[in-house]
């Protein structure tokens, strides 16, 4: 899972910060990094308000005025994240999103409405690609809860969805680059999680005249980084002068534009993990809320994240509050993190302290282990029935400017609002670059 902050083509650095360098090195305890100031991401307003995920932020204002004109809040919410589903440049969810490994375009969503107490879910969707609202007509449609894979996709060409290739031209050669340059660097085990997973060394995190941590980077600026390290001869600048050279010669010969080359490596290297999300308030009280997404890129074929788990990507209690989740999915299912955010909220917890309290139960599932941690990233978007909302995430964001973010509109207008992280600095992303022999 987000990213999901923005969708624009330079989402993930590859390159570790110099803040996380320091904080991998030097914590003992993962709450010596928590932040402490909520007040840029989270507050209090008078409904109707919405929240989403910062892909969606473009779009929050027309499910705004439907929902002030007395529409259906799932209606809303599913209506803001169709936006970024059908943008072809938004390749984190949708149409345009980043295949499996074996080139499929594969979306997933859920859908809870507050006022009738009702959920919908599908996975491993292809051929559809507004599956947000997929999720929707499974609830209102059938009498099941959840659709899965070519079950999903009958059902919802059954009733009238257009059968469409999800593939853009521009994904379908980014998958071409990774499987000719890092597809060994697949999401065949062993996971993170696993016991006899073995922490990789970073390159480079330290600069190898100066000694200082190095400051993560684009793709494009990654060999203005290598300059000193060659300049001491180090083997894993080599290396990497030689990945980066081989990557942008195959990225030319497929085709991709020369101003998209330095995105698509960094697609490869860093895969990205995009999703949206959007929870509605109306005036009444009543609520929605709605998590879609094209899961990881190059994941393995049928694999299912936390967005179309409801509890997980996605929950919404109509007496309480609704929560959504972009970022790593399987982490996120593991400690049911949506839920788990409304029933810190239904037990006195302000959306804040709920988030935080969930981001917690992932550190601790690590034993605070920041050479793993470093490598996993989550973003919780949190509405109380009240109208309090917050914004918190694992880390800050994937690098400078590709911080973490919530988007937040009510009758006082719209904003888009940093995450509060409780890590200082930024994730490094997964899978993690090979160690270099």
């Amino acid at each position: 899972m987000s990213s999901s902050s923005s969708s624009s083509f330079n989402r993930r650095d590859f390159l570790t910060t110099a803040a996380l360098g320091a904080a991998a090195a030097s914590l003992t305890s993962p709450a010596l990094a928590a932040a402490t100031d909520e007040s840029a991401s989270s507050g209090m307003v008078a409904a109707p308000v919405m929240i989403c995920a910062g892909n969606s932020f473009a779009y929050l204002q027309r499910g705004f005025d439907a929902v002030v004109k007395g529409g259906d809040t799932l209606d809303a919410a599913v209506d803001v994240v169709r936006g970024p589903e059908d943008d072809p440049d938004d390749d984190s969810v949708g149409l345009g999103g980043l295949p499996n490994e074996e080139g499929v375009v594969e979306l997933d969503s859920c859908c809870m409405h507050g006022p009738t107490r009702r959920a919908g879910s599908v996975g491993a969707v292809r051929d559809i690609k507004n599956v947000a609202r997929l999720a929707q007509t499974v609830m209102l449609h059938s009498g099941h809860v959840m659709l899965v894979g070519e079950g999903a996709s009958r059902f919802g060409f059954a009733h009238g969805f257009p059968k469409e290739n999800l593939l853009t031209e521009h994904s379908r050669k980014v998958w071409l680059l990774w499987k000719e340059t890092h597809s060994d660097a697949d999401w065949w085990g062993p996971g993170i999680a696993d016991p006899q997973w073995k922490n990789p060394p970073q390159f480079p995190a330290v600069d190898s005249k100066t000694g200082k941590p190095i400051a993560a980077v684009s793709a494009a600026n990654l060999e203005n980084n290598l300059k000193n390290n060659l300049e001491n001869s180090d083997p894993r600048a080599e290396y990497w002068q030689r990945k980066l050279e081989r990557m942008h010669e195959v990225a030319a010969g497929l085709g991709i534009e020369p101003e998209f080359r330095a995105a698509a490596i960094q697609r490869v290297l860093r895969p990205p993990t995009g999703t949206t999300h959007c929870s509605v308030l109306n005036a009444k009280g009543e609520m929605s809320g709605v998590t879609t997404t094209s899961g990881l890129a190059w994941k393995l074929a049928g694999r299912c994240g936390d967005s179309p788990i409801i509890g997980a990507g996605e929950y919404t209690d109509q007496d309480v509050g609704s929560a959504g989740a972009t970022g790593a999915g399987e982490e996120n299912i593991k400690v049911a993190g949506a839920h788990t955010i409304v029933e810190n909220m239904r037990h006195g917890m302000t959306p804040h302290e709920a988030g935080m309290d969930a981001l917690k139960r992932i550190v601790r599932n690590f034993n605070g282990d920041m050479n793993k941690l470093r490598f996993l990233d989550m973003t919780y978007y949190i509405l109380r029935k009240d109208g309090a909302w917050a914004g918190v995430s694992l880390w800050e964001g994937y690098g400078p400017g590709q911080e973490h973010s919530i988007g937040v509109i009510h009758q006082g207008g719209k904003r888009k609002y940093a995450t509060t992280a409780l890590f200082k600095g930024y994730s490094t992303g997964w899978p993690p670059i090979p160690e270099v022999k």
